[in-house]
């Protein structure tokens, strides 16, 4: 399997940011195209194609929501009913799937969030590239469900957080990053709960995984999709940078 890496990221992954992290940014710069690109999205046709059941999930009654986010990512991308890539591959916008038809489109993944009574569920996904946790563990889940394994993600910051997504505006979306060290490339890493990922030996190999993750509401049906960009890169490409790693 050809494992396809950045060599570069558009933000310091290891600047200290307390939780939650958050910061503005704009719609024209939500969905980002790098030099991953048609590798990434060969996998993601991959996973699409072979393994739906693992990575798309939608609840029926969040199919308004999905929908929209399909119209808002096709007009953001300049599209119509067929798509052609800009690594040439042509798809065409299947509405009664939206949740694959959105996997195919960007290199983003997409999780739905609706509010049911007090907290925000997870109520549709498509989930190609999971960093070490299961679509099908945490579908229906309200966001503390979905945080559980989390140590940092104790009842105060669950109560932040649910603040944030209550805040969220249309046209006015939020972004975050993470970071990670995996000793493995693989961009689909589903692990349950209670499995612990592998991890290099510090300051020797391994690979950087970091997620630009934006929060983006949807102005007719009030859900917000949080989106994930995944890069990964080698140690040598984080120090050819000129960044600091750290081995978190």
């Amino acid at each position: 399997m050809t494992h396809p890496l950045q060599n570069h990221i558009p933000y310091d992954p290891f600047a200290d940011r307390p939780l939650p992290g958050i910061g503005p940014t704009t719609m024209a710069g939500w969905l980002v195209r790098d030099d991953a690109y048609a590798g990434q999205m060969a996998e993601r046709d991959r996973l699409v194609a072979q393994r739906p059941d693992a990575v798309l999930a939608m609840d029926a009654a969040a199919r308004p929501a999905a929908e929209e986010l399909l119209e808002v990512v096709l007009d953001g991308i300049g599209a119509g009913e067929t798509v052609r890539r800009p690594d040439g591959v042509l798809v065409a916008v299947d509405r009664t799937r939206p949740m694959a038809t959105l996997a195919r489109l960007v290199q983003e993944d997409f999780c739905i969030l609706e509010r049911r009574d007090n907290e925000h569920v997870l109520t549709a996904a498509a989930l190609c590239f999971p960093a070490s946790w299961m679509l099908a563990e945490k579908f229906g889940k309200p966001l503390i469900g979905i945080h559980e394994p989390v140590a940092a993600y104790d009842a105060g910051i669950a109560a932040r957080v649910q603040r944030l997504f209550d805040g969220v505006r249309p046209g006015a979306p939020l972004w975050r990053f993470n970071r990670l060290w995996y000793v493995d490339p693989d961009l689909h890493q589903p692990r349950s709960e209670g499995q612990r990922r592998p991890k290099p030996e510090p300051g020797v190999g391994g690979y950087l995984r970091s997620e630009r993750q934006c929060l983006v509401r949807l102005p007719r049906t009030r859900a917000v999709v949080f989106s994930i960009h995944t890069y990964v890169m080698t140690r040598a490409a984080v120090l050819a940078q000129g960044l600091d790693p750290r081995d978190t």
